[in-house]
């Protein structure tokens, strides 16, 4: 049957499409069709997809989570550090405004060799850039390449599955590249061990170079083509990519030179807002939008929107609160293998119980589910304390990384759904928005748990100074007790008192922090919980009124039965 398909995949669309079941046909432009392959083959692509997954998400996974590592590598400040992972990010965003259509008009085939193609020449790069702006370069075409590969890694995975699992193809497909996150957090230590960064681009370029033999060696079906670019889609591409660009670089440098210290945060926002609206006011009154503004801002499009930025903040927890506040009470990366092994598995099952439990009648259920794991999971490690280690969070991260994987498939097949009611043509729009909102909120809400955090910790910590005074013989005590671990070199009374008083002083700018991150946890839990009854509020409402049209309706025909009755 694979060999059959496979001879016929030569062929000019319209006799390809000829040869197929109705099933079989591609669902949206651009996307290959969907024969009945083999177990065995189904196999082989699903491995091919998780493999493309993990090689365009893994390398900015890793950037992100050891960022000091690289920074110390390169010996670059922690400002210059942060455009790293930001430059990734304004590259990624927007890359599907073309490559959708690109995607569509010239073929999987060319789609797959350039995105691959780049994505191993970026990772060559690496081997050879040895300084700051070098790497810089290679971060931002990484950004752009792997924007492809996601889209490759899951257009594979939805060939795994036959016609009656497609949708859960779709929902696993999505939410590999979340997995990218625990499995560089714990492969990133060893290999930094074997010969720093260099390590890992050499296994980053194999892994790529392997990916890129098996899309040779597996090819996915035709699509069908269609001549789709226009040239104004360049010119909203010029006015949306820069704009997208300066708010990341806003959004992910601000917390770091802070917001109201550099005055470049100012002149990159207006300058965001300036080229977006210009953008979108191109596209509102163009006949074939690439990005359809009526579309978008449609109440229940506005609502999922809403929902994913939402989630998006307030994973952050996770992402940069857990793992901030173990980094506070003085953890490093070899003392957390434990715990995002354990958010992995909890990945991977909120992936398959979302696969699972797939219901198209109720997809905001499962979103309403997510954040109300997040809250609870945020309202439990808001109470850690110096003593708090990784054992302790284990049960709260868990749900928290269950919540992440859990609620991504749903969400997308929200608005699949909207496109294919509405038509293929907002498609783009929906990709788009998807991206961007998926990347601009992971930022965002990195951006709000740093600030709040920075801000409360300066409260805390004059709270907690201003109760401590040298008069009081408990402080005193406490200080001598410190210090006394230096008395042996340290011969000098008065330097000996200082030290004790620097060392006091950093133990209270550390319990000031653990109160900070408290304090960040609690408000995630109170935006989780607000979300989540939102969200609940929007699955119920269509129920209750159906609910209450059917008592009108019964009341209404008891109502005509006893008038009829009366009549007789």
């Amino acid at each position: 049957m694979a060999r059959r398909l496979d001879h016929n995949w030569h062929l000019p669309w319209d006799q390809y499409v000829a040869t197929l079941k109705p099933h079989e046909l591609p669902q949206l432009p651009g996307s290959p069709a969907t024969p009945d392959f083999p177990g065995w083959l189904r196999i082989q692509y699903a491995l091919t997809g998780f493999l493309v997954a993990m090689v365009g998400s893994m390398g900015n996974a890793a950037v992100t989570a050891n960022i000091t590592s690289l920074q110390g590598s390169l010996g670059i400040t922690l400002t210059e550090a942060a455009w790293l992972p930001v430059v990734f990010v304004m590259t990624n965003a927007c890359m599907n405004l073309i490559l959708v259509k690109f995607r569509q008009q010239y073929g999987l085939r060319l789609f797959t060799q350039i995105c691959l193609g780049a994505f191993v020449a970026t990772c060559a790069a690496h081997l050879v850039v040895d300084n700051y702006e070098s790497t810089l370069v290679v971060r931002g075409a990484a950004g752009m390449a792997a924007t492809g590969l996601s889209s490759l890694g899951f257009l594979y995975m939805i060939q795994a599955f036959p016609a009656k699992h497609r949708l859960k193809g779709l929902v696993i497909g999505i939410g590999l590249s979340s997995f990218a996150v625990p499995i560089s957090r714990l492969v990133m230590p060893t290999l930094l061990e074997l010969n720093d960064w260099k390590a890992f681009y050499t296994f980053e370029l194999g892994m790529a170079l392997l990916a890129w033999a098996a899309v040779q060696v597996l090819r996915l079906p035709p699509s069908e083509r269609l001549k789709l670019f226009e040239p104004l889609d360049f010119l909203t591409f010029a006015l949306f990519a820069p704009g997208v660009a300066l708010l990341t670089a806003a959004i992910g440098l601000g917390r770091i030179v802070w917001w109201t210290e550099a005055a470049w945060i100012g002149w990159a926002l207006a300058g965001s807002i300036l080229l977006l609206t210009a953008a979108l006011v191109i596209e509102h009154n163009r006949k074939n939008p690439l990005i359809n503004t009526r579309w978008l801002t449609g109440p229940d499009v506005l609502r999922l929107f809403g929902a994913v930025f939402l989630i998006r903040i307030t994973l952050s927890e996770q992402t940069s609160g857990a793992v901030g506040f173990l980094t506070v009470v003085g953890l490093g990366p070899d003392q957390l293998h434990g715990l995002f092994a354990l958010i992995l598995l909890a990945m991977v099952a909120g992936t398959a119980v979302s696969a699972l439990t797939l219901n198209l009648a109720k997809l905001n259920k499962p979103i309403a589910i997510a954040l109300g794991l997040i809250a609870i999971g945020a309202f439990i490690d808001s109470h850690a304390t110096i003593l708090t280690r990784p054992a302790q969070l284990y049960f709260s991260q868990g749900l928290i990384a269950f919540a992440s994987a859990m609620f991504v498939g749903p969400a997308l097949l929200i608005g699949v759904g909207k496109v294919l009611q509405q038509g293929p043509r907002n498609l783009i729009s929906f990709i788009v928005m998807f991206s961007v909102l998926q990347n601009v909120g992971g930022l965002a809400g990195s951006a709000l748990v740093g600030t709040v955090q920075i801000v409360r910790e300066k409260f805390h910590s004059n709270e907690l100074a201003a109760g401590i005074t040298g008069m009081d013989p408990q402080v005193a005590q406490r200080m001598a007790q410190l210090s006394g671990a230096y008395s042996h070199v340290i011969s000098d009374p008065a330097l000996l008192k200082a030290e004790g008083v620097a060392l006091l002083s950093r133990q209270v700018t550390q319990q000031a922090n653990i109160l900070a991150y408290n304090d960040v946890f609690l408000m995630i839990a109170v935006l989780a919980g607000l979300g989540c009854a939102w969200v609940s509020a929007i699955h119920l409402r269509p129920r209750f009124k159906a609910r209450a049209q059917a008592r009108r309706d019964a009341q209404n025909a008891t109502n005509q039965a006893a008038a009829a009755a009366a009549i007789d």
